[in-house]
């Protein structure tokens, strides 16, 4: 019996690390374009990673410095940062697939189980991306975006969309987060989430509640190990281990 029959994936920290290495650079360049004396470091950056989304991410840290903005400037420079991130990304070599993510999504693609992604970058932002990383093995059926919902993670509303659309019942689907905001936002829609980090350090809420936490998904080389739910038989997360997840789930 064939008990998984979809796949969401989250994007930026799940799928690749796309953070500190094409987001943050995008936002500076952005904060010089319009002359404002903001530079995010990195400590900064992490912090703020707290707010979801872009625009958000910029609304709350003008309130925090007590710099007046209203939202159409929050929109010009959240513009401003989009074109900087996607031409940051085509010039710079600095974005790449996560230990063990290629190797599973074809799998995956190969037992013809259904995959999307769900993500608070914009669709811009997210297509380059996966065009990128997939070229023209692209197996992703379509993405959630944030120009899609109204409400972002950590809400419901792009999981509960995006199964909506699949058709896939929730107890037949797993989904890949790396951020307390993903993690609510799947855990809310009521599906089986496996917890993988990125690499920026992520304490997880006390009250989420997780049933499986890897290190990495992994591969030949690189053992993942799992810090709660099943055993693992291989040194990798494959499809064998995802069916036996979601049979004890």
């Amino acid at each position: 019996m064939n008990y998984l029959e979809g796949v969401y994936w989250d994007l930026d920290g799940t799928i690749a690390n796309t953070e500190l290495e094409a987001h943050l650079p995008a936002f500076n360049y952005a904060f010089n374009d319009f002359n404002l004396n903001w530079n995010w470091d990195i400590s900064t950056y992490i912090d703020l990673l707290k707010i979801n989304g872009g625009k958000n991410r910029i609304a709350y840290y003008s309130k925090i410095i007590n710099k007046s903005m209203d939202n159409k400037e929050v929109i010009k420079i959240h513009e401003r940062k989009q074109y900087h991130y996607i031409n940051h990304v085509k010039k710079n070599n600095t974005i790449s697939l996560k230990t063990g993510v290629y190797r599973l999504i074809k799998e995956l693609y190969e037992k013809n189980v259904r995959q999307f992604i769900v993500t608070s970058s914009s669709r811009k932002q997210a297509i380059l991306i996966t065009n990128l990383l997939f070229k023209e093995s692209n197996p992703f059926e379509f993405i959630i975006s944030s120009d899609d919902v109204r409400f972002h993670k950590p809400n419901p509303l792009p999981y509960l969309k995006a199964m909506k659309l699949s058709g896939i019942k929730n107890t037949k689907s797993i989904v890949f987060e790396d951020s307390n905001a993903g993690l609510r936002s799947s855990l809310t829609a009521k599906l089986p989430t496996i917890y993988v980090p990125s690499n920026i350090p992520t304490v997880i809420e006390e009250d989420i509640d997780l049933n499986c936490v890897m290190d990495t998904l992994g591969d030949e080389r690189c053992k993942a190990n799992v810090i709660k739910g099943p055993r693992l038989e291989n040194h990798y997360v494959d499809c064998t281990y995802l069916e036996r997840f979601l049979k004890t789930y």
